[in-house]
């Protein structure tokens, strides 16, 4: 088990700790993963809405890991696409740009990343608990909207445009029904979602988890699988349908005729965010809060389990690897493999350096910082 204990300039938050303790975004890791992220290519982005973080993980050139985290207000849903990155926040959707100028010119490191996801539009969707976020074929963003219960797309002339809900909810209203929150996509348009009950009460859902979950085909308003313990982000690969079963640990297959449920792997850990890449998985785990009264039914192999990332072969079904956060993360949203990407970057609206880097088109700039805020 390798270590990693950051103070370097990635790292835009560092929090002084007392002598001896562990520094922030401190993590031990398996010698497979950044064997495996080398192997394949790639890097990892996990999102974290208690630390308020977008983290990026990525194989180090020498060997080991690189880590840098950014910090966003509540970082829920992620949604890629090549070129393209839009983030769920606590009020709002942020989409980014990747420019690969831009990177190499970044001034505060130069021909350092491959890409640099910059900010270029906010949307202001308000406080409605967007979890899932993704792309479709015409690069239109759809989300899920779980304090009102429905699938929505994000758009500029309102919060958000809702266009399909459960067949059990009654009306677009506000209250978190059934807790819907996962969603997959298929040839680029909305075809599962995911929801922890079918109630049409405000949080109805909490008095019946952790095994009543569904399985949902939004073109046919069908149940395909039901109770299920806490079901989080389904995922179409290959167009073979995954899942996460975060009440027990467990990726499965669900066929998508049936509805059976084939397990792939039990893991030690509330499971939540799951991204596919070849022959291979990449899980986010979650600690569940001790406080939590939701969660408090969990069995002791989940409600002790540490935050962090498991890489799973899907071929044979095995762990490969896994990240172990040993502070500063304790729950883990969503998990995106960034294909082709060995040092990726990106940039948040809390300092004035988003909007010194200029493109256009054809070019790209770097406005020179300014000196001084007296007008002339």
């Amino acid at each position: 088990m390798w270590h990693l204990n950051l103070g370097h300039p990635d790292i835009d938050l560092i929090v002084p700790g007392m002598a001896g303790t562990t520094k922030p975004f401190a993590c031990s890791y398996d010698r497979a993963v950044p064997e495996t992220l080398a192997a394949l290519g790639c890097s990892v982005a996990l999102t974290t809405y208690q630390a308020g973080k977008v983290i990026f993980i990525s194989p180090a050139a020498g060997g080991g890991l690189v880590q840098l985290t950014r910090t966003f207000k509540k970082a829920m849903g992620l949604a890629y696409s090549t070129g393209r990155m839009a983030l769920a926040c606590e009020e709002e959707v942020i989409r980014f740009a990747g420019s690969k100028s831009l990177a190499s010119h970044y001034p505060n490191k130069p021909d350092t990343y491959d890409t640099l996801f910059m900010p270029r539009v906010t949307f202001h969707t308000g406080p409605v608990d967007l979890h899932d976020l993704a792309f479709d074929q015409s690069g239109v963003l759809h989300g899920v909207i779980t304090a009102f219960s429905c699938l929505a797309t994000i758009g500029t002339d309102h919060n958000f445009n809702p266009y399909w809900r459960p067949p059990y909810i009654s009306s677009i209203a506000s209250g978190d029904r059934c807790h819907l929150n996962g969603l997959a996509m298929d040839k680029g348009l909305p075809k599962y979602v995911t929801a922890f009950g079918t109630g049409d009460m405000p949080k109805s859902w909490r008095s019946t988890i952790p095994g009543s979950g569904v399985l949902m085909d939004v073109s046919t308003n069908e149940i395909l699988a039901s109770r299920l313990a806490m079901p989080h982000s389904p995922r179409i690969h290959e167009d073979r349908l995954y899942l996460l079963l975060s009440a027990t640990g467990e990726v499965v297959e669900v066929d998508r005729r049936t509805g059976a449920i084939r397990p792939i792997i039990r893991l030690n850990g509330f499971v939540r965010g799951l991204s596919l890449h070849k022959d291979h998985l990449f899980v986010g785990l979650s600690s569940i809060r001790k406080d939590s009264s939701s969660f408090g039914t969990l069995g002791s192999n989940i409600a002790n389990a540490h935050a962090g990332l498991a890489i799973i072969d899907l071929r044979s079904g095995r762990e490969l690897g896994r990240i172990h956060y040993q502070a500063s993360v304790e729950e883990i949203y969503d998990v995106h493999v960034l294909p082709d990407l060995l040092r990726p970057n990106i940039l948040n609206t809390l300092s004035r350096d988003h909007l010194n880097g200029l493109s256009t088109p054809e070019q790209t700039f770097w406005a020179p910082r300014p000196t001084s805020n007296r007008r002339p």
